[in-house]
This record gives structure tokens, sequence and C-alpha cells, in this order.
């Protein structure tokens, strides 16, 4: 490592003139370099290695290795991610960002008219091209590692118009429409491509999906011929931090949102920011999970939703589902509308799939919405008129109302006084075996059994000055005694009050 970026840039690999090139099986000419190094414990987060890349190169072409030496029960091994920056450089914001593979691949290339997924073709242009290194974890013995960067001469070819869904289906008008939006194919770390995650959406009875992949916008590109009048595909990213995973939902395709910095940097308000001038929502995904860098440190004062239930449910979902129910009081003022007043943060759930036997749409965010669009759905999350079931088996219907015809749904405020009655309505099919619960401010003030066919109706009876907010949910048996059983779904609040 050299000079005052000592921590950060390693020294600059240079390559010969194309003219001084060797030639392959094919008598195409190319050239190769290999470096090797060791990246010692406490590495920052990104080390880069320089590449002075010569004009006439038609593909570049970079594989990685590093050693996984045994550590101590208790103490994390090596993990090395990776990706690479062109020559318009390695500044926030990702105007050179050209891939990223995390650590779910040892080698990838760059062309004109083609890339490994995950990374953006286009022209391998002459200068200092920056392959991204990225010390997840490094053992205590440090962490030794190989990179090897082929360059192929030749004409540079010509880079395709990129195809990308269009931002509305047929729909059903006003209805409740069901999606899941975080995904992963193989343009991250998933082993399902587009088109299979497109079948099992079908399959799954979802009638939209968000694209996630992990730090890059690549795969926008990749669902051409996917889409169809049942079928609404969102572009998005996982932003993947150190500090904590946030889904970009919807964004206007082609958008890249940089994950380079931690809490303390205090960055990711901009970065949210850049979001929503895409058209997109910030959504933290799992806040609570317990991966390294998965738990979410920078707040929900910039979050549009937060997904509470991810994958199969389990207790860091419970810890999710209560983390959001404490934030819900704060909507206890209103404005002057038919809504509460912007200071409460809707929940969603997804179902992270990355391959089998992962399934879509376990859990997935059911959504009113105008229509089947991207503004459309992305209203009805933002403004919490949504619930979340385990299944398309699962529906749920869940009301307010009060004396003189007032009546309120999911995500509104039921305008009452605060000793008028207010009766609660939950209408549930597809749930046998399962419980239906009334969530207040102060907890879990009802609960019933619903019939074995797990449809029914259950009704409760209380004021705006006993319940601040009401929502359901609809639980199977309890796995473990002492805890509640896992979700089979759940709504956001109903407001009540003044």
């Amino acid at each position: 490592m050299t000079g005052a970026a000592a921590a950060l840039t390693l020294s600059t690999v240079s390559f010969a003139s194309p003219a001084s090139a060797d030639g392959t099986d094919d008598d195409v000419p190319h050239v190769t370099r290999t470096v090797r190094g060791t990246l010692p414990p406490g590495s920052p987060d990104f080390v880069y290695l320089p590449v002075e890349v010569p004009r006439g190169v038609r593909e570049i072409r970079v594989s990685y290795t590093y050693e996984r030496p045994a550590v101590p029960p208790g103490t994390q091994g090596n993990a090395l991610d990776i990706g690479i920056f062109d020559e318009r450089g390695t500044a926030l914001g990702g105007r050179g960002f050209r891939g990223w593979s995390g650590g779910a691949r040892t080698e990838f290339f760059l062309r004109a008219d083609d890339a490994t997924p995950g990374y953006l073709p286009g022209p391998v242009r002459a200068g200092t091209w920056n392959i991204a290194l990225a010390p997840y974890t490094v053992s205590p013995q440090g962490l030794a590692y190989e990179v090897t960067v082929t360059l192929t001469l030749g004409a540079p070819g010509t880079t395709p118009a990129p195809s990308y869904p269009p931002r509305r289906a047929k729909g059903r008008g006003r209805a409740w429409y069901r999606g899941d939006c975080h995904l992963h194919s193989v343009h991250s770390d998933g082993r399902r491509t587009p088109a299979e995650i497109a079948a099992l959406a079908r399959t799954a009875g979802l009638d939209f999906i968000n694209t996630s992949e992990h730090n890059t916008s690549a795969g926008h590109r990749a669902w051409d011929g996917l889409w169809g009048d049942d079928l609404l595909i969102l572009t998005g990213e996982e932003v993947t931090t150190r500090n904590g995973h946030v889904l970009a939902i919807g964004m206007d395709a082609g958008t890249f949102v940089d994950w380079r910095y931690r809490a303390r940097d205090n960055r990711f308000g901009h970065y949210a920011r850049e979001i929503r001038r895409a058209d997109g929502l910030v959504v933290p995904a799992h806040p609570h999970a317990t991966c390294i860098g998965c738990n979410w440190k920078f707040g929900l004062g910039d979050a549009d939703a937060v997904e509470v239930w991810n994958g199969p449910y389990t207790v860091e979902d419970e810890v999710s589902l209560a983390d959001w129910d404490n934030t819900l009081v704060s909507a206890a003022r209103s404005d002057r509308s038919d809504r509460p007043a912007r200071t409460w943060t809707p929940a969603m759930g997804n179902s992270d799939a990355h391959r089998d036997p992962d399934a879509v749409g376990t859990p997935q965010t059911v959504v009113l919405a105008e229509d089947l669009t991207r503004e459309a759905i992305l209203a009805g999350i933002r403004a919490g008129h949504s619930y979340v079931a385990e299944s398309a088996r699962v529906s749920l219907a869940f009301t307010a109302s009060g004396g003189r015809g007032a009546h309120a749904g999911i995500g509104e405020r039921l305008r009452v006084a605060d000793d008028d009655p207010v009766t609660v309505r939950l209408e549930v099919t597809g749930a046998p075996g399962c419980t239906a619960h009334f969530v207040t401010d102060q907890g879990t003030l009802h609960t019933t059994t619903l019939p074995a066919s797990g449809t029914g109706t259950v009704e409760w009876r209380t004021t705006a000055s006993y319940a601040t907010y009401v929502r359901a949910e609809v639980r199977h048996p309890a796995n473990v005694p002492g805890l509640p059983g896992p979700l089979a779904a759940f709504t956001n609040p109903v407001f009540l009050g003044s």
C-alpha cells in the first residue's frame, strides 16, 4: 500500500502497450497481470486496485482468490467481496460504477456488447480503472488475496440499448394487488434466472415484483419479455451497507444507488433523497437480522416503509414487528385530513428469496392501489394501505367504523370523539388453525380462535380514548412455549381519534 491513502488504494497495475500483447490460441491478443497481497485485520471497508487500461482494449476480465485459514471458535474468518469502477473514478455517487458481485462469484468480464450478470456492458475505455476489494471480515492471520486481470485487445463493439420493464400492467382498477419487493437473481447472489423468478411469481399469485440485486442496477435490463398484463416488474436495488440493508423500490430503470458508507459517515440521508428523486421508495430491510452488517443502524427518519417480515417467520421478525409497533404511537397527533400526520412508518413483508427452496411470495405485501402501475403501487405502500400475508391463500379485510357513517380502512384515521364507540371488524380467509388478534398501543386487547376452515369474521368494540390505533394479526399456533405463534398475516394500523 502506498501514499497518503495507504488504507484505501493499492499500487497501480500497469499493462504493456497493445503492440506487445501475447497471442491466445485463437490469435486474439491479450495481456495478463496478477497481483498478490495481504490485507491486515482492521482493513478499511473498501480497498481499490488501480488498473491502467491502454487504448484498443475490447474486454476486461478479472478473477480472484483469497485464503480462508482456520480460525478459533467465535472468530470471524476471511470474506472478500469484489466489483469494478471504470475510468470515471470511484467517487461516491457511482459515476464510474460498472458492476458488483460481492462474494457471489470469483470472476467477471465486461465488454461493449456483454458482461457478467451484475455488471454493466459498455466500452472498455482507456484510463485508470479500479477493482474494488471489500474485506467484509478479516481473520487474525490477515486476508491473503490474488487478483488476475486480463485485457483482450480488439475493436470495442457496440452496446445494445437496454430494454426496461414498462411502468404499468393491465390491472383491475382500484383493487388489492399482491407483490414481493425483495428478490435476488443471478445478477447478484441469487441462483435463479429472471425468467425463473417471473414464473414463480405468477405461480405464487403475485401481481407485481421488484428487482433488488445487491449494490447493482445491472439486472434492470434482464427482464425483457418477462412482464405482461398480469405482472408488473418494478426496478430497484438492495443497497447493502456495512450498517444495514435498504431496499430501493420502484426506481427509474437504470438508477444506481451507492452503498459505500456507514451510519457514522452521515451519508444515508443524501442517498435516500437520491432514491426518491428516482421516484423510488426507501425501505430498510430485515432491520433486526443478525448477519454481519445486516442490522439497521440508520434509524427510520428517512424511511418510506420498513420490511418487518422477511422470508419464513423467525424470532428476528418477531423482534422487528415489536420494534415497529413501538413507533406507531408517534402518529397519535394528526393533521386535519382523513389520514394521520406523516409521523409513522408503514410495514411491509417480502420473501428475500435467493434460491431453492426459498419461496417467492412468502411473505407478500397486499396493497390497495388505484391501478396496477408503478405510481399507484408505490403510493399505496407509502400510505400504509396494505397488509402482509404468508401466501396468496390468505386474505384480510380490516376496517373501523363509528357513528354517523364514519369509516376508515388500513392506514387511515377514523375521526371520532374520544368516548364515541368504535367497532373494529376483521374478515379472514385462508387461515385454518389460526387465531386473530387486535393489537393497540397498550398491546393485544382481543384474541379469538378462527373457525376450523380458516374463514371467519371477528368484531371488537373500543373507543379512541382506550386505543390510539388498532391493527390486526393472524397467527399460527405457538411452536415454542411462552412465545407467540408465527404470523400468517398482519395489517398496518387504523388510527382512532380526532
